[in-house]
């Protein structure tokens, strides 16, 4: 750590000098623009330079398919604008898997392809792409699938349950445009002035919305077992269905309490969730004792179901967590 004295001159002008390696290794010399954003009691300051496309190129020589998805992913969430995916030749099977991979990816289009290329671009500008609109999204997303992959289940309705599955790709979407932006805020300080949220909100938008993320998958995990299972007895689904209630509740309230401006009734709906998730466990055990009556392969599948309703309402705590350490003072 190197430290500066602020020096006054003409009688109303701070100035501080710059270290000279940090300037020699950033191209700042005299006549160069520095960049300031202030965030609260700190100054952070970078070289301004005009907005520049990363590019980034990956090979994808025998990737395909789930590995080759999850390459595209990480370079999209890695933050790199144009993204060149190249090999001595490229498959059709790689070519399908690519451009499937960039519709679920929110601005990343295909824009050029050779038979030893593909290359994509994120046509998106940053100022764009809210994380509270995303988060927002998500919330409704992940929460609505939930309660209709239950309903699936209790209602024996295997269309509502594919629907349920097909949504979660709404979901991943969505999470990866967050994770892409949070990236942006961390390398950038530009960015984070851009969206319009400092670093610490940033970081809990991104930290909350893989909780939701989570959920979507557990929801997703519910109509799967939708699809095989009939109806259950009454008994069974009156408490299936008073179990997602709770469920649901402790992620409505964690989210009202992330996303509420005034710290103390934040922390008051944050510590309220996690009062509820604490009563989740003893309501799942009662859950666990209506099914155990049943068929052994019934009740089994249940018990999953009934395990996703308890991780989802976890989650929920996790966000009210999160809630609670953004509404706290800040030192």
């Amino acid at each position: 750590m190197e430290t500066r004295k602020v020096q006054v001159t003409g009688g109303s002008t701070y100035t501080v000098s710059l270290p000279k390696d940090w300037a020699r290794r950033n191209d700042v010399s005299g006549g160069s623009v520095i960049e300031f954003y202030p965030e609260e009691e700190s100054l952070l300051l970078t070289p301004s330079s005009e907005a520049e496309r990363v590019e980034g190129t990956l090979d994808i020589t025998g990737l395909a398919e789930a590995e080759l998805t999850r390459a595209v992913v990480t370079m999209y969430v890695s933050g790199f604008d144009v993204i060149t995916l190249e090999t001595s030749r490229v498959s059709a099977a790689q070519r399908r898997t690519i451009r499937q991979t960039t519709q679920g990816l929110v601005g990343l289009e295909v824009i050029g392809e050779t038979s030893e290329h593909v290359q994509l671009r994120d046509l998106l500008d940053s100022s764009e792409l809210s994380m509270h609109s995303a988060i927002t999204r998500m919330r409704l997303v992940s929460t609505t699938m939930l309660s209709d992959a239950v309903t699936a289940l209790l209602e024996d309705d295997a269309d509502l349950a594919a629907d349920v599955v097909q949504r979660d790709d709404d979901v991943d979407r969505l999470w990866s445009m967050v994770s892409r932006v949070f990236r942006s805020v961390l390398r950038d300080p530009g960015a984070a002035a851009t969206i319009g949220l400092d670093r610490e909100t940033a970081f809990d938008y991104h930290s909350s919305a893989r909780q939701l993320e989570r959920v979507g998958d557990h929801a997703t995990k519910i109509a799967t077992h939708a699809e095989s299972l009939s109806a259950p007895p009454e008994d069974a689904a009156e408490a299936i269905r008073a179990l997602h209630g709770e469920a649901a509740e402790v992620v409505d309230v964690a989210m009202d309490a992330l996303l509420e401006e005034d710290s103390d009734s934040a922390t008051q709906l944050a510590n309220d969730a996690r009062q509820q998730v604490a009563g989740i466990d003893e309501l799942a055990r009662t859950v666990d004792d209506e099914i155990r009556q049943l068929e052994p392969q019934e009740a089994q599948l249940l018990g999953l179901v009934v395990d996703s309703l308890s991780r989802s309402a976890d989650y929920g705590g996790n966000i009210a967590e999160t809630a609670l350490q953004k509404a706290a003072p800040k030192p």
